[in-house]
């Protein structure tokens, strides 16, 4: 299942705006915090997924009967780009266990692209809801890499995917690779261009490097 949160006006699209306005993107801490923003607004869509029960609350008046999450999700994200994504989910699920996963694109003399995992830390996700969030989804390899990796951890009672940017043949990949069963793809905007170097047009650039500085 994919949900495509940009199709429908709401201030998403205005803080999706800024992180790709190439002279807005000078500012590293207003992208860092607008990626932080989007992620809260994602958090708040997926919230609406997830299970709640009712809690008995006592006020300076009496008793209110609120539902409350049943179980915090585990927040994954994949290093580094993720990073201020992930703590835009952190804001709103303050109580969440997260894992943590660096996924290494090789580049070959061929022009092929090959992906390794470098490190994953993470608690078990066993009969657990997992959110796994990144900025963008190019050919989607490095999320498919890292949802196995997480898998390793354990058997999730669902899993939600999500990403700010995406390209068309990065959500076909997910959609033909992930299971069709407890998985919901979220996404914010589908770019159609996909280069040879795996670059989203119009994209936005390079979200690691925009949100802490090039990489040498």
């Amino acid at each position: 299942m994919i949900r495509l949160l940009g199709q429908s006006d709401s201030l998403l699209n205005q803080f999706m705006a800024e992180i790709r306005d190439a002279e807005i993107q000078r500012d590293s801490l207003r992208f860092r915090n607008n990626l932080e923003r989007i992620g809260e607004i994602f958090a708040y869509e997926i919230s609406k997924e997830l299970a709640y029960k009712e809690k008995e609350v006592a006020t300076t008046l009496g008793i209110a009967s609120v539902p409350v999450l049943t179980q915090y999700p585990v927040l994954a994200t994949i290093l580094r780009a993720g990073l201020p994504f992930h703590q835009g989910f952190l804001n709103f699920y303050d109580r969440s266990a997260n894992a943590f996963v660096s996924a290494y694109r090789m580049a070959h003399k061929d022009g092929t692209f090959s992906m390794s995992i470098e490190y994953a830390s993470s608690t078990s996700i066993d009969g657990k809801v997992l959110i796994i969030c990144d900025t963008m989804v190019a050919s989607g390899s490095s999320m498919l890499h890292t949802y196995k990796e997480l898998l390793t951890r354990g058997k999730p009672s669902h899993v939600h995917i999500a990403t700010i940017l995406a390209s068309m043949e990065g959500v076909n990949n997910l959609k033909k690779s992930l299971p069709k069963k407890n998985v919901t793809i979220w996404v914010g905007n589908v770019d159609e261009e996909l280069t040879a170097q795996l670059f989203l047009v119009p994209g936005l650039g390079d979200a690691g490097d925009l949100a802490f500085g090039e990489k040498t």
